[in-house]
């Protein structure tokens, strides 16, 4: 399965985002994380569809969307228009409003030609979006709480993992893109990807590097 790395522009210089996503690209990045937050769902405040508008201008890269948003459904019109290649949405901001809006946000986020995906936060169990699995072209777990760069990872992840890319199996979805979120290092890398994930984003751990080119090749390999 390929390896992704995604290094996440919540770490970049927002006052020079332009070179620093042409920079990452140039650097073998495979995918550029978008952290959206609102405020409310979580306490920072990040940027919405227009960063994504003038970030697809930039690069050919897939965007990744991650909504770390309250009703997220009201937002996927603007992220799919602006460019997000794929939309991920929170089991627990969707959980508050009904026990079927995960599943008709996936829906909605789908019939724009989008691909969609799942998210838990590290004190949900991954069980509770093994029913939306075969509607989520990606399914993201947290490894730490979100709002913050910065944090270290929470060893409990790499059991999700490890379930999430059982099930997937299970289900006849072993190719499902399990993506891992919060600090990724060099030195967890391995452990994450021998767990099943086989898409890493990585803040400070890429754009903190001196090398962000050998930092990209070091966490893929």
């Amino acid at each position: 399965m390929q390896i992704k790395i995604a290094p996440s522009i919540l770490s970049a210089d927002f006052s020079a985002m332009g070179e620093a996503i042409k920079k990452i690209e140039l650097c073998g990045a495979d995918l550029i994380h978008c952290d959206v937050m609102d405020g409310t769902f979580v306490e920072p405040i990040t940027f919405g569809g227009q960063m994504i508008k003038n970030i697809r201008k930039l690069t050919k890269l897939p965007l990744d969307a991650h909504l770390m948003i309250e009703h997220p459904k009201t937002q996927v019109k603007f992220f799919a228009a602006a460019g997000a290649d794929i939309i991920t949405v929170h089991y627990k901001a969707c959980k508050k409003i009904s026990d079927t809006y995960l599943e008709e946000t996936l829906a909605l986020i789908k019939s724009y030609g989008v691909k969609c995906g799942a998210v838990v936060n590290p004190d949900v169990p991954v069980e509770n979006i093994f029913p939306v699995f075969p509607l989520c072209d990606i399914v993201l777990l947290m490894s730490v709480y979100p709002g913050y760069g910065g944090q270290k990872f929470i060893p409990g992840a790499l059991d999700k993992i490890k379930k999430a890319r059982e099930y997937a199996v299970n289900i006849g979805r072993p190719e499902l893109d399990i993506e891992i979120d919060g600090g990724v290092t060099m030195q967890n890398a391995a452990q994450i990807r021998e767990a099943g994930a086989n898409v890493l984003v990585a803040g400070s751990a890429v754009f903190g590097a001196e090398d962000m080119a050998e930092a990209i090749a070091a966490l893929r390999r």
